[in-house]
């Protein structure tokens, strides 16, 4: 071996180690700013799945006489305004029903306590009676420790709100300065790959957009089956329940779960057949919805296959909770234009 030749391996060595020692603290500098990644990637998929309702709302004209259109900053606070003006009416709609009936359900608790305990008894599962201050002095985390775990909640519903406006204001600014933000990218390839890379972005925006509109549209299946459902069993207010769980759908894993409680929470009032028979609508409808709807319909809205939806699902919860059940089908096609793009022969 030549001295130029163990120079060269030297120098290859070090390359390497230093490649590795700067991948090590890319990943462990990543993995300290996580939260903050999440969010931006967040954002990131927000405004490419807003920015084809934005280029709408942009070709439309100002006023009825003349040329001008709308700005994009415009277009941008318009499209805000009708999802938080959706969001309102929801809750304007959803508020007083639920405090009603909750109010109702509250009034009813002490009987429905009593003919569970007697129900519980009679089939030798309880052989004590308790009140209703005892039962709740021996549950779970009725310790010393529900102060802690009420502020805890508290923080964690702070949290979120202030992530969820941080997200709202960063999708904005990606969106009006997307034009700029899609350039500088694209001039990090070379030249003659840009094309590509251009029709690739483009094709990433179309699938990220119909996966949008893909849960819009299983929003509104799970909506109008919740009312007719639940109208059907003869549960009050029906219709504003129905709205719950088309909002909740909107929420995978948890959402669907956390939207079906006010509906117990109605029949409740009613009787516990009628309990009874919501739990079972709820449960059948969402093992149609995740083992049929979901994987048809996002399958064919962005264009991935019914298995890498679900195996996408599973992947994305595991990994990062409610957020990754939410990312994971616009990763999913994200990271298949990519891998299509990547093995493609030219």
């Amino acid at each position: 071996m030549t001295q130029r030749s163990a120079a060269e391996i030297r120098s290859l060595i070090r390359y390497a180690i230093t490649m590795v020692a700067l991948a090590v603290i890319v990943v462990w500098c990543a993995y300290e700013v996580r939260e903050a990644l999440l969010i931006i990637y967040v954002s990131a998929i927000l405004a490419i799945g807003f920015s084809p309702i934005v280029r709408i709302i942009e070709r439309q004209k100002l006023l009825p006489i003349g040329s001008a259109r709308f700005p994009r900053w415009l277009a941008i606070l318009i499209l805000y305004v009708a999802i938080l003006g959706t969001v309102a009416l929801a809750l304007f709609l959803t508020f007083p029903p639920l405090v009603q009936q909750g109010q109702a359900l509250w009034d009813h608790a002490p009987e429905m306590f009593e003919r569970g305990q007697q129900f519980l008894i009679s089939k030798g599962w309880l052989h004590q009676h308790l009140t209703m201050s005892e039962a709740v002095a021996k549950a779970p985390g009725s310790g010393g420790d529900t102060v802690s775990k009420v502020a805890g909640a508290v923080a964690n519903v702070a949290g979120g709100i202030f992530g969820i406006v941080t997200i709202l204001i960063l999708t904005f600014y990606i969106l009006v300065d997307s034009a700029n933000l899609r350039g500088s990218a694209l001039r990090l390839f070379p030249r003659d790959k840009r094309g590509r890379v251009d029709a690739a972005s483009r094709e990433v925006t179309e699938k990220v957009s119909a996966w949008l509109g893909g849960q819009l549209l299983l929003a509104a299946v799970i909506g109008t089956t919740s009312a007719i459902g639940l109208w059907a069993i003869g549960v009050p207010f029906f219709y504003v329940l129905a709205l719950i769980s088309a909002v909740g759908e909107m929420i995978p894993v948890v959402g669907p779960i956390i939207s079906a409680i006010p509906a117990l929470a109605v029949a409740g009032t009613v009787s516990v057949q009628k309990v009874l028979f919501v739990l079972i609508f709820f449960v059948l409808q969402q093992q149609l919805e995740n083992h049929i709807l979901v994987p048809k319909i996002m399958s064919r809205q962005v264009g991935v296959s019914a298995v890498t939806v679900i195996v996408a699902l599973l992947i994305g919860g595991s990994l990062a909770g409610i957020f990754g059940a939410i990312l994971a089908i616009p990763t999913a096609a994200i990271l298949q234009v990519v891998a299509a793009e990547v093995l493609r022969e030219d």
